[in-house]
């Protein structure tokens, strides 16, 4: 791969933005351009429009990778010569299925990660109640009443 280029050429950031939207990683984008992708951050942190872009081509980008990965489930799978489904396609499909839904769970956690936060909304408000029970008591009277029927016995 020849230098790397830090000078700004208006065709290769569309070249760049281009292929993540087509669901490229920004560091295979920026190489293809012979760009390094720290100069393109750079670049992006010092021009609004450049940001403004660069933010819609990454979240196209992961709803590219998204579509990728149903198409990857839905795909019919390969058969062997007697007929019967693949059980290496079947493995090797579902590597990558999930290796997307761990990088989409990354990406995008609001949108495609686990849910964690635990809150209400205005209909159901989270209600949160003291529950306290007192057991002590019931503890010594237990071993009183034992005593007691020890004692009889």
């Amino acid at each position: 791969m020849g230098r790397m280029i830090t000078k700004r050429f208006p065709e290769k950031i569309n070249g760049i933005l281009e292929m993540m939207q087509s669901g490229k990683s920004l560091r295979n984008a920026c190489e293809a351009h012979n760009v390094s992708s720290g100069s393109f951050m750079l670049w992006v942190s010092e021009d609004r429009n450049l940001a403004e872009q660069y933010k819609a081509a990454r979240e196209a980008m992961i709803d590219k990778i998204a579509d990728d990965t149903v198409a990857l489930a839905d795909a019919d799978p390969e058969r062997g010569p007697d007929g019967k489904v693949d059980s290496g396609w079947v493995s090797n499909q579902r590597l990558k299925i999930d290796t997307r839904k761990w990088l989409l769970s990354k990406l995008a956690p609001k949108k495609y990660g686990d849910k964690i936060e635990v809150s209400g909304d205005s209909d159901n408000p989270l209600k949160i109640e003291r529950i306290e029970r007192v057991v002590v008591g019931e503890v010594i009277e237990q071993r009183a009443l034992s005593k007691k029927v020890e004692d009889d016995a």
